[in-house]
């Protein structure tokens, strides 16, 4: 064992040191981060600092003779001991190399190694001079990222997706190899252009993918938009590009940096539950109109009937009075039977939408619902188009007839406000009281037919819903469809 004092007699005899550059060197062996010792030219480790034993586990006592192959891991022993021998043989005077190691109670360590040689002019033995830096955790993150890299590239391969990066100064896009496979195109993965991108993009979603770039800015930086393109093999592929924007001092874009996945079997699968959906509500719409037919047609003329012919047995009473005043009752419920049968009529089926304006035909309604449920409601309509086709019409009536429902019933309120109207790029329609309201958060994890029935009805003609509603503070269900959509049901219809 060879104790400090020695050592440093050793490198004194090389080259004196004053005595502040001792006291120095004794602080820094003690105090050091990194482990450092002191061999022969077999391995033997003759001097060690705490920090060495506190990496390897080991008292300085029992380090202290052992041979460095005693707890270095044999598989990265051979270049250790290579390059060792070049160092005895005086071929090199130093080297680096980063090892494993096993520590006393059999956990790995990585280190980084630098080993010196230290020559003797007394004519001794030469010394070896080893530092160790603990590199495990470096080590931990690298082979972390690492297989975060191929968890990725395999989630990219089966998810069909890859990420790309564009500069702005040079519309230059690189894009991950995965594109090409996606994308069904022998083009090798080389910079491309941003415009030679969006000449790819499907003709008719070219405006709302520049619109989508267009709104990114420092406060809004995040990119999200979906559209269809056109592989060279002629099918039409659905992608979702997401990013992030990156800005400069002044605000202005310096990159997007993001990924884009294959969508099309979404989009396949919500085409075909909204025509399911569509398909559905077209039978509820057949059956309630058979029904509003067969109860106004069948039913309410018989008991029409039966109404007029009790009205003529009233009117020539017959000698007991109890008879008389028995076809008076039966008079007065067959009467209140025949309205309560029309109105169910007019909820299934509202024949209003046949003969009247939208405008009209909503304005029917809430005067038959607030003359029903004893509640005022102010209805406005304005700017809206001439005509709109049936099926957003019956959209639009259907959203109002349950929003008036829930209004009524839930609100606590007297009054309610309904306003329709059009805009350049759309129709409104808008429920409002200041009533109770509710907890739209709440409401959204356990929401009712109702709610759930206006969202699909307005899909269909490619609208939207928004309800906006706090306790005791009111409840505002907005409805919105495109005139997109309208000029499509127009074309479709004709």
């Amino acid at each position: 064992m060879l104790g400090l004092e020695d050592f440093l007699g050793v490198v004194m005899s090389t080259q004196p040191l004053p005595a502040q550059a001792k006291d120095l060197f004794h602080y820094l062996f003690e105090q050091a981060s990194l482990g450092i010792a002191v061999e022969d030219l077999e391995g033997t480790l003759l001097l060690v600092n705490p920090a060495l034993c506190s990496m390897l586990g080991y008292g300085d006592n029992e380090l202290c003779g052992m041979s460095c192959s005693e707890f270095a891991n044999p598989e990265d022993s051979l270049d250790d001991w290579a390059l060792f021998q070049q160092l005895r043989a005086g071929a090199i005077d130093h080297y680096s190399l980063e090892k494993r190691y096993v520590r006393k109670d059999g956990t790995p360590l990585w280190g980084n190694l630098n080993v010196s040689l230290l020559k003797n002019d007394d004519g001794g033995s030469p010394l070896v001079f080893a530092f160790l830096e603990n590199i495990t955790e470096r080590k931990r993150t690298e082979d972390a990222l690492r297989q975060s890299e191929q968890r990725f590239r395999l989630a990219a391969y089966a998810g069909k997706m890859f990420s790309y990066q564009w500069e702005a100064a040079s519309d230059v896009v690189v894009r991950s190899g995965e594109y090409a496979e996606m994308l069904c195109t022998d083009e090798v993965a080389v910079p491309t252009t941003g415009q030679q991108i969006l000449a790819k993009v499907h003709a008719a979603d070219r405006e709302r993918v520049l619109a989508a770039e267009a709104a990114l800015s420092p406060e809004s930086p995040h990119l999200r938009v979906s559209h269809r393109m056109a592989p060279p093999d002629g099918s039409v592929i659905w992608v979702e590009k997401t990013g992030l924007a990156h800005f400069n001092e002044q605000g202005k874009i310096v990159r997007i940096v993001g990924m884009v996945a294959d969508i099309t079997d979404r989009k396949l699968a919500e085409a075909a539950v909204a025509d399911v959906s569509r398909r559905l509500l077209e039978a509820q719409e057949q059956e309630r109109y058979r029904i509003a037919r067969e109860l106004h047609d069948d039913i309410g003329q018989r008991l029409a009937l039966l109404a007029v012919e009790l009205e003529q047995l009233h009117m020539e009473p017959p000698e007991l009075p109890e008879v008389l005043l028995r076809m008076g009752q039966l008079q007065k419920h067959a009467s209140e039977i025949t309205t309560d049968i029309q109105d169910l009529s007019r909820e299934l089926h509202s024949t209003r939408l046949d003969y009247l304006s939208p405008v009209a035909a909503m304005r029917g309604l809430c005067q038959d619902v607030g003359e029903q449920m004893k509640v005022k409601i102010d209805f406005k309509g304005h700017d809206l188009p001439g005509s709109l086709p049936p099926d957003t019409s019956l959209c639009l009536f259907r959203v109002l007839q349950e929003a008036l429902r829930n209004s009524v019933k839930h609100s606590g309120v007297q009054q309610v406000e309904v306003g329709l109207w059009g805009t350049s790029d759309e129709i409104h329609l808008a429920v409002s009281d200041r009533g109770i309201g509710f907890d739209t958060q709440a409401a959204k994890v356990g929401r009712g037919l109702g709610l759930v029935s206006m969202e699909e009805r307005l899909k269909l003609v490619k609208g939207t819903l928004c309800i906006e509603s706090q306790p005791n503070r009111g409840t505002t269900v907005h409805a919105r469809v495109p005139m997109g959509s309208i000029s499509d049901s127009m074309r479709r219809r004709d």
